[in-house]
């Protein structure tokens, strides 16, 4: 497998389950990501702007391949309604190599929107 083509998964975070469910449905849409995994109810506690913030998100997980990396972290950055979004390669060491080869089909041929 080439290294281009070895499955990643980006981790990111969301306001609310709609706003994950619209930049997801837009990557799936746009063949960069073969699936993406959305799990509401996450409290996350950070400091911003010198201030503690607690606020409730969502995580989303996206599947796809290292070569569309910064593709995708480019364009849900600029689909995403945060300033600053978590987005975080995560690599994938193995798997079942029916789902990996599904990655790679669903994301052979991404397109612009």
């Amino acid at each position: 497998m080439q290294e281009n083509d070895k499955p990643i998964l980006i981790y990111t975070t969301f306001p609310s389950p709609e706003a994950a469910e619209r930049v997801g449905g837009e990557l799936v849409d746009a063949g960069l990501v073969a699936c993406v995994n959305i799990i509401p109810g996450m409290t996350a506690i950070y400091i911003w702007e010198g201030q503690r913030q607690r606020d409730s998100e969502c995580v989303m997980l996206m599947k796809t391949r290292a070569g569309l990396a910064d593709t995708v972290i480019a364009r849900a950055r600029s689909l995403h309604p945060y300033t600053n979004p978590a987005l975080i390669v995560l690599p994938v060491s193995g798997g079942s190599d029916d789902f990996l080869r599904w990655i790679e089909a669903q994301t052979a041929a991404p397109h612009a929107e």
